[in-house]
């Protein structure tokens, strides 16, 4: 049995695991392994590459930024998401303000000393990002447009980090990452009509607030067949292996998005398309394995 002492710190634990979305940064660094291993440094042995201690720097760094860009944001956020997320929101409230803060400070700080082990461009970089991340939910995050395409850019940044170290420049790299911003530019948008009566209630200036839902669903209607074209060029213009499986199960869900999205109108029905996007972009983080397995068993 645990103490009241231990139940109090595992609880405190979740809150704090739920604002910074541990789940989430999790993925993030398993994708950036992966793209690692599989997209940017493919020709390096595989060892090489698992074993770097640069890369697991970055990684790092990655996940200390993206775990205080979760803290800022729930601090801007904490009374919209008390309408829009209420039980999420009572479970973050269990660690305070104060004790939130200096953690997020402490995460910052500590990305720029495992950024400073790897390069002074790789402080740079992550002092940029830092306040980046600040900057948006600070002052960004209400604008329509501006605020979903600042949060998608911040988004798919710590995969930039690891491009930048391998400095590597085919062209496919370029592809499969416009795949993925125009996926998480769909999800804000979603997200967005998801969160109307939290953000209506606070001023937030969203697309669907300022445009209305019709709109958006033109908007989300128009990007996804615009995901089409890095999808058709991957498939048919560049070598992806087994992962062509991926992308033709994309295409099915999109299709699905597609004809769910233009008969929804709660908010459970916008959270089910919000969770569409959010398994196209968990599983292609995985299905980059696809790509070239037996290259990777021959690299061991």
């Amino acid at each position: 049995m645990l103490s009241r002492n231990q139940k109090h710190i595992l609880i405190k634990f979740f809150s704090m695991f739920s604002v910074v979305r541990g789940y989430n940064i999790l993925v993030i660094i398993i994708a950036q392994y992966l793209t690692s291993i599989y997209i940017l440094a493919h020709n390096k042995p595989l060892r090489q590459v698992i074993f770097d201690v640069n890369l697991l720097m970055i990684v790092l760094a990655s996940a200390a930024t993206i775990a205080g860009g979760y803290i800022i944001n729930n601090f801007y956020d904490s009374e919209k998401d008390l309408i829009n997320r209420p039980i999420k929101s009572k479970l973050d409230r269990l660690v305070n303000q104060n004790t939130k803060l200096s953690f997020y400070f402490v995460l910052n700080f500590a990305s720029v000393i495992m950024a400073s082990s790897v390069s002074f461009r790789a402080v740079v970089f992550f002092s940029a990002y830092i306040f980046a991340i600040w900057f948006y939910s600070h002052k960004l995050k209400k604008l329509p447009f501006i605020g979903n395409l600042i949060s998608a850019i911040l988004t798919i940044t710590p995969f930039f980090a690891v491009f930048i170290y391998y400095k590597n420049f085919e062209t496919v790299i370029f592809v499969h990452a416009t795949f993925l911003f125009l996926i998480i530019s769909m999800r804000e948008l979603t997200k967005d009509l998801e969160n109307i009566k939290g953000d209506l209630a606070l001023n937030y200036q969203t697309i669907p607030i300022v445009y209305g839902e019709r709109a958006s669903k033109v908007m989300l209607t128009i990007l996804s067949f615009l995901t089409l074209i890095p999808t058709y060029l991957l498939l048919f213009k560049f070598q992806i292996g087994y992962m062509y499986i991926f992308f033709y199960l994309s295409v099915v869900l999109l299709l699905l998005f597609l004809v769910l999205l233009w008969k929804s109108k709660t908010k459970i029905q916008y959270l089910i398309l919000h969770n569409i996007l959010k398994f196209i972009i968990v599983a292609g983080v995985f299905c980059i394995v696809l790509i070239n397995i037996e290259l990777v068993l021959n690299r061991i």
